[in-house]
């Protein structure tokens, strides 16, 4: 399940991608078999060695073009382990809600990515996460859980402070929103619920079997409940000093 949209924010075959906060690597993944040469980074040391053993399988499978590349490593947003200018592409999905110096992390990747190069950042969405908040506390007061909540124009305002310029943004994956919001009525670590597993089945075969009918209503309910915010946006390149 994507929150990116490629459609939206090309890759191009050979491109330098970096997946920060990759998590359990969906977008890692999908860029690999794209053709691009991939760097998955998290802070999280078991999801790490399970993304890299899924690029390895990947490759044992060919389910990626000649060429292209993946590495899975650890490290921390704060301070990347990267020169400047290393990507062509860097994609942040569902972690600056996590992170208290957002705008630390804004400028990080700002650095390593080349001019001109294009950044993904989702994040949830302010109403939807609003009224998971507001059915429970333990949706957000975990360690490691969010500690903000974006409204659209804020996110988009720090990431021109950073120096990137935004040209799109749509929302993703209005029925999970109901979903989270079931989960956070009945209880976040609540499985076992009859609403919460019935509204999970669907979820399942949502994605795997993507029929039409789910997919026209996810695209008519994403403007009004998308769970997820996401924007894009390009490094400028740096003016031309004036020649004497």
């Amino acid at each position: 399940m994507l929150t990116v949209d490629f459609s939206r924010f090309p890759l191009a075959v050979g491109d330098r991608v970096l997946d920060l906060g990759c998590g359990a690597g969906r977008h890692a993944f999908e860029c690999y078999r794209r053709g691009a040469q991939v760097v998955a980074l998290d802070r999280n040391g078991e999801e790490i060695r399970e993304v890299a053993k899924w690029f390895a399988a990947m490759k044992e499978a060919g389910e990626a073009p000649a060429g292209a590349t993946a590495t899975a490593m650890e490290g921390d947003a704060l301070a990347l382990p990267f020169p400047d200018d290393s990507f062509d592409v860097v994609i942040i999905s569902e972690v600056m809600e996590h992170i208290p110096d957002d705008k630390g992390v804004l400028a990080e990747m700002v650095r390593v990515l080349r001019p001109g190069g294009r950044i993904a950042v989702t994040v949830p969405r302010y109403g939807p996460e609003k009224v998971c908040w507001a059915l429970s506390d333990a949706y957000h007061e975990v360690e490691g859980g969010h500690i903000r909540i974006y409204r659209a124009d804020e996110l988009l305002g720090k990431m021109r402070e950073a120096g990137l310029r935004p040209y799109g943004s749509h929302h993703a994956h209005a029925l999970h929103s109901p979903y989270w919001w079931l989960k956070c009525a009945f209880g976040v670590d609540n499985d076992q619920a009859l609403p919460v597993r019935a509204y999970h089945k669907l979820l399942v075969w949502d994605i795997m079997k993507k029929p039409l009918a789910t997919r026209l209503a996810e695209r008519a309910l994403n403007p009004i409940v998308g769970k997820s915010f996401v924007a894009y946006a390009t490094k400028p390149h740096a003016p031309r000093e004036d020649r004497a």
